[in-house]
């Protein structure tokens, strides 16, 4: 049975995405969904079979493994940086990514201490803006 995450889902509409383990891109419907859940958080870990739809796979029989990552909003809030300060290390940001792009039209990816580096950045700075969201 194939895992992944849940890339995508709007609970309005009562569809979204998953992406396997293997990087494919499944679509699926709220009548997938386990019995009592109404929709589902992206990054949560699933497990789910595959069937072939009309346009595509498309997931059956959705089970979470792991809930998405969660933080109280109150306690995101309290822990977001202020704009000023987060205006600051995006442009850091934007450096870095700019020295790996030219690292990459050269032909070579970054050295692993700047590509840690660079994947520690991107994770933080997600985590503050999602904070917020």
């Amino acid at each position: 049975m194939p895992t992944g995450k849940v890339r995508f889902y709007n609970e309005d509409k009562g569809f979204g995405f998953l992406s396997s383990d293997e990087g494919q891109d499944v679509y699926v419907h709220a009548s997938a969904l386990p019995e009592g859940v109404g929709a589902l958080s992206r990054g949560a870990r699933v497990e789910f079979d595959i069937a072939q739809g009309r346009r595509g796979d498309q997931a059956l029989h959705v089970r979470l493994l792991e809930p998405a990552p969660s933080v109280s909003k109150s306690l995101a809030m309290r822990d977001r940086k202020p704009a000023d300060e987060m205006a600051v290390v995006v442009e850091d940001l934007i450096t870095l990514l700019d020295t790996a792009g030219n690292a990459l039209r050269k032909g070579h990816y970054p050295d692993r201490k700047v590509a840690v580096t660079l994947a520690k950045s991107l994770r933080a700075v997600a985590d503050q803006f999602e904070a917020g969201a």
